[in-house]
């Protein structure tokens, strides 16, 4: 089971973790502070610590937060937690974000977001954001035994390995399998651009094979169209007509509807299944599933980083952009030395 793959916590988390309301679906660590990364994330223990909780009642969980760590919010924790949960849900990629805040003596940032929005996006791929964390491995410190959001974490990751299938060619290697699974969502992200350091998805993947195999290892072996060589670290993949529509056929909605209005030419009118059919029989038909992914990740990034400005506040905002844009010249200094 997926879950039971992901599932992993520790003494320092846990402590951290209770210093929040307890009302959680599912709590999570992930980045370069859980997980060691090549490149200039290497250093872990100076690393700030990532969290994502999920509620089931945002209003609830914020109001008791509010009460708890009422420094931890910007100028919007005067507007009141229902004022905080609106801009949660309805702006950016559903999630909000508090950084740099001081916790059990380590930095660390951390999301709320609602169970039904994340589930929504696990399983249709509406901002690929959430989701698209959860696609790499990750530390979960909670979870309770909400039947739907287990089913939608692990439908996400089916998801991500026929997206990633159909990138690849027939041969592939499963370090090249999940190098194209880490950075599905950051395929159009333009902090790739400005902001994030460029070898991000390989410093994720090299240090971390391990990690995602124990993911993805089952979900390979009980996929038809691919035939996994575990001890090679091999793939063999079906790039028939008939193989890759029913990857495309596995891929979640949103992207599906991408798909189809990059296919869709005018007048046509054709249904998704009938795009979908004609794309299956193009054997380079990646470009075109990389382009949809884009057409998700690019204006979700953008609207959330947007939204970060007012949830963290100017001031945080500056700062922790300087953070991000020195992880960048790292990086650069490192490539170009």
């Amino acid at each position: 089971m997926a879950l039971q793959a992901l599932q992993s916590s520790g003494v320092a988390f846990r402590r951290i973790l209770s210093h929040f309301p307890q009302e959680l679906s599912l709590a999570f660590a992930y980045g370069s502070g859980v997980f060691r990364q090549a490149g200039p994330n290497a250093d872990q223990k100076n690393a700030m610590l990532d969290f994502v909780f999920t509620v089931d009642d945002p209003v609830a969980w914020h109001s008791e937060n509010l009460k708890k760590n009422w420094s931890h919010y910007s100028f919007l924790k005067v507007l009141g937690p229902k004022i905080i949960t609106s801009v949660q849900n309805n702006y950016g990629a559903g999630v909000y974000y508090n950084p740099l805040v001081m916790c059990d003596g380590r930095l660390i940032k951390y999301g709320v977001i609602s169970t039904s929005v994340l589930i929504e996006d696990l399983l249709n791929w509406s901002n690929l954001y959430i989701a698209g964390r959860l696609q790499k491995p990750v530390k979960i410190i909670a979870m309770d035994e909400n039947a739907a959001l287990r089913s939608a974490l692990d439908k996400n990751l089916r998801s991500a390995v026929a997206a990633a299938l159909l990138m690849l060619p027939e041969s592939s290697s499963e370090e090249d399998l999940f190098t194209e699974i880490a950075g599905l969502s950051y395929s159009g992200d333009f902090r790739m651009v400005v902001g994030e350091e460029k070898s991000k998805v390989l410093n994720i993947v090299k240090p971390s094979v391990a990690h995602f195999r124990e993911l993805y290892g089952h979900i390979l072996q009980e996929n038809p169209q691919v035939v996994y060589k575990a001890q090679q670290g091999r793939l063999e993949i079906d790039k028939s007509p008939e193989g890759q529509f029913a990857q495309l056929m596995a891929l979640p909605k949103t992207l599906q509807q991408h798909i189809n209005h990059i296919m869709d030419p005018p007048g046509k009118n054709r249904d998704v299944e009938e795009n979908l059919l004609q794309v299956a029989h193009d054997p380079d038909c990646g470009p075109v599933v990389r382009l949809g992914i884009s057409a998700i990740v690019r204006p979700s990034s953008i609207r959330q980083s947007t939204k970060g400005v007012f949830t963290a506040g100017v001031k945080k905002s500056v700062v922790y952009g300087s953070l991000k844009l020195n992880k960048m010249w790292k990086g650069w200094l490192r490539r170009n030395p």
